[in-house]
């Protein structure tokens, strides 16, 4: 009787990358952009972002840097007096990771000697992550909805300074799952005023009807960088 042929030997399904990068496996992949980030973010005792949303075009040095200095300064003075606080209170400021508005905030946390967060994604043009991110809280998402997951998933406050399509998106992302209650309501700055009240209205979309009159308090426009920290202390402060 001939003997059976030997079964080859083959890597675990786990080890299968071929697998893994396949449509097949994309439920998997969709599944360790959640698991990774929390098992990270868990060993480092995070628990409580400030988001920094904003335009990855705006440099130190061009017509709106400005907005970058402003950025940087309130991620610092937010940072300062985090280090203060005892350490489950701390709050850590999170970007998206790449230039612009996100290096002014991660660069403001980390001169201010604290970490910083960023959930950087890979994309063909302008997002390369910056060089002022914690190395071990730098993560790297294929997916978007699974970025802004996170953005909202331990934020605590949210700050918008200008920005493109990707800044209006994360800005509109918060407002709707607050309106909806599908998160707690945060404190939503835009920074900024005088750019923001030429680009969008929320005060129209009431009057409009489209949104009540309670959804337009979701919203707090500050131009002053001493002023929008104060706001976010006390609320912070009253919500420990």
């Amino acid at each position: 009787m001939a003997k059976p042929k030997a079964v080859s030997v083959t890597q675990p399904a786990y080890h299968n990358r071929a697998f893994l990068e396949s449509a097949d496996g994309r439920p998997l992949r969709i599944l360790a952009e959640y698991l990774e980030p929390m098992a990270r973010l868990n060993s480092e005792g995070i628990e409580r972002l400030v988001v920094f949303f904003g335009s990855a075009r705006i440099n130190e040095d061009d017509p709106l840097g400005a907005y970058y200095s402003q950025a940087r300064q309130l991620a610092q003075l937010i940072t300062e007096w985090s280090l203060t606080l005892p350490q489950k209170e701390r709050l850590v400021v999170c970007s998206g990771g790449g230039g612009g508005i996100m290096e002014a905030a991660n660069r403001g946390a980390r001169e201010a000697g604290g970490s910083s967060v960023g959930f950087n994604i890979r994309l063909p043009h302008e997002q390369q992550a910056n060089p002022y991110l914690t190395p071990e809280l730098h993560f790297e998402f294929h997916y978007f909805f699974m970025r802004k997951l996170w953005f909202t998933h331990l934020a605590r406050a949210i700050v918008v300074f200008p920005g493109g399509f990707g800044t209006l998106d994360e800005l509109l992302d918060a407002l709707t799952l607050m309106q909806t209650g599908k998160m707690a309501k945060i404190p939503l700055i835009l920074f900024g005023q005088e750019y923001w009240d030429d680009i969008l209205s929320i005060e129209n979309l009431a009057k409009h009807r489209m949104i009540s009159a309670e959804d337009v308090q979701l919203i707090h426009k500050f131009a002053s960088v001493p002023l929008a920290f104060k706001f976010l202390k006390n609320y912070l402060i009253s919500t420990k």
